[in-house]
């Protein structure tokens, strides 16, 4: 099983915007209760709140591939797509100049008849974070699992040279 997923920014700022309301809330609930001597009690708490609301909605939303089917969560719903309508993957730039990591899909109700399953900056460099160990881990992961679907994988060339020369996955194209 591999988890995978691309938040959309509409669903981030909603999530965002829960957070900041349940810090409020709590915060105000606090200061209201207890007066203004527990300000910072009522922040404390409030921030607590406001960052296990941000973890539960954003651990939700994910996209998870498993032998069987691809299953799409968000907070509120859950969704299956079976592995016959997959018809491609590719590993091309999106519109903000990210790498993304998308399959193509057929019939269904998806955004452009693709799912996309990650999207990350341009490499340029070994790995030097644990973001990008993640990210290296997460694109190994579901290129493995694309190949034991026999799922055929489009990646740019200049991807396929990146992921090679620095974080020493993808075999180089040659020219």
């Amino acid at each position: 099983m591999v988890r995978a997923g691309v938040v959309p920014g509409q669903r981030a700022l909603i999530y965002g915007t829960l957070g900041v309301l349940a810090t409020a809330l709590v915060c105000g609930g606090i200061v209201a209760a207890f007066g203004l001597n527990r300000v910072f009690t009522g922040l404390f708490a409030g921030i607590a709140v406001g960052i296990a609301v941000l973890v539960a909605l954003f651990g939700r939303d994910v996209v998870v591939l498993s032998d069987r089917t691809i299953s799409r969560r968000t907070p509120l719903r859950e969704s299956d797509i079976a592995w016959d309508r997959v018809v491609a993957g590719r590993f091309t730039l999106d519109e903000r100049a990210r790498w993304a990591l998308a399959l193509d899909l057929s019939g269904g109700d998806e955004r452009h008849g693709e799912l996309v399953l990650l999207s990350i900056p341009p490499v340029v460099r070994p790995i030097s974070n644990a973001y990008e160990h993640r990210k290296r881990e997460q694109v190994a992961q579901i290129r493995k699992m694309l190949r034991h679907k026999n799922v055929p994988v489009t990646v740019l060339p200049e991807i396929a040279n990146a992921l090679h020369e620095h974080w020493k996955l993808a075999p180089p194209t040659t020219r």
